[in-house]
């Protein structure tokens, strides 16, 4: 499991954030399913393998909780984001994105469209 530290190059954020860099399928299936909570400053980045709407779509089946989350394209700029109630049944964003952060819902404000991103120790 590999840990890795985010920053928002746009704005920069109030408190340190890292998250679990999930590339694998077992991981990025798994998600944040079951787990009864998240720390304010931790996270999950689920990396897809191209830009896309459809494959960064999520669901909050079995998530027990809202999350914040931030979709981000392939140049590291934010596309979309929502705060994802649990249980519904499936959020996908506006536009394309490779990657989707899932963090503690209180952090959703520290992110906007068109905010650049990077993940230094990815």
């Amino acid at each position: 499991m590999k840990i890795i530290h985010l920053v928002n190059k746009t704005r920069p954020l109030p408190a340190p954030l890292q998250a679990i860099y999930c590339e694998s399928f077992l991981c990025r299936l798994r998600g944040l399913m079951f787990r009864s909570s998240l720390a304010n400053d931790e996270g999950l980045l689920l990396v897809e393998a191209r830009d896309s709407r459809l494959d960064t779509a999520i669901h909050m089946l079995f998530v027990p909780m809202d999350l914040a989350v931030i979709w981000i394209n392939s140049e590291y700029s934010v596309v979309d984001t929502v705060l994802a109630r649990s249980w519904r049944p499936a959020y996908a964003p506006r536009r394309a994105a490779k990657f989707i952060l899932e963090i503690h819902p209180s952090r959703l404000k520290e992110f906007q469209i068109g905010d650049q991103v990077e993940f230094p120790n990815a």
